[in-house]
Order: structure tokens, then sequence, then C-alpha cells
């Protein structure tokens, strides 16, 4: 999860494996639907992207197909989620900054079909790494 770039001769080491054993691994992973794909991950401020949201969402029943696939549509959103909670949905967002969060919230979100309210957060910081269920 660390390093995708990671060569299967590097891996095979760590893991005191032979290259062999670490690919039938890596592959068998992969059948099973457990590694999805290989990334990048991107450092938003470096990007230009210095806002970042938490923006919660109450949607109407039976709408929830049709609202996540618009909220993918749109520019900024990085993370969709369908919650049991007071919100329904919650999604994460990078914005270069608060004008274009506005527009995004106020003009692109609040128009889908069957979104019901918002509430917004602004994140002062995000820690990289934090949780990660897995050590090196």
């Amino acid at each position: 999860m660390n390093d995708a770039r990671l060569s299967v001769r590097a891996l095979a080491e760590r893991l005191h494996l032979s290259r062999a054993g670490a690919y039938a691994r890596l592959q068998r992973l992969t059948d099973d639907g457990v590694i999805a794909g290989y990334t990048t991950r991107v450092k938003p401020h470096l990007a230009g992207l210095d806002t970042t949201a938490y923006i919660a969402l109450n949607i109407e029943q039976n709408t929830w197909r049709q609202v996540s696939a618009a909220l993918a549509q749109l520019e900024y959103v990085d993370t969709i989620a369908l919650l049991g909670a007071e919100f329904d949905v919650i999604l994460r967002a990078h914005a270069p900054d608060n004008l274009a969060l506005r527009t995004l919230v106020l003009e692109r979100i609040q128009a889908i079909p069957g979104i019901i309210g918002t509430r917004t957060w602004l994140a002062f910081e995000e820690i990289e790494g934090a949780g990660t269920p897995w050590p090196e």
C-alpha cells in the first residue's frame, strides 16, 4: 500500500519469499479482488487545491444511485460515502479556494435532483496516513 511501484523482487525480499511466491500471492490477491488496482496519491495543496471540506447531504429515499452517479461527475469531489447516520451521504472535496467550494456546494451539489439539504465543514488540516491499518 505504501509503494505500488515496488518491484516484485523487492517485495519478495521484504517478505522473505521467492520472487515466484511473491508474484503468485500478488496475482491471487488481484484475482480475488483484494487488490483493486494501483493509483497515484496527490497532495491536494501542492496541486493548488488549498481548500478542503467535508460535505454532508440528506437525500430523498431511493435516489442513492442517481445522486451518487451525479456526485461522481463533479470536479473537486474525491470521496463519496453512503452513511447510516444523521446524514445520508458524506463527501470530501478539495477545491482551489472558498469561491470554488461555494460554487460546488451551492450551484452544483444543491442542484442535483434528490438532494434535500447540505452541511459543510472546512478542514483546517489533514493528516496523511493517519490510521493506516497495515504497517510496512
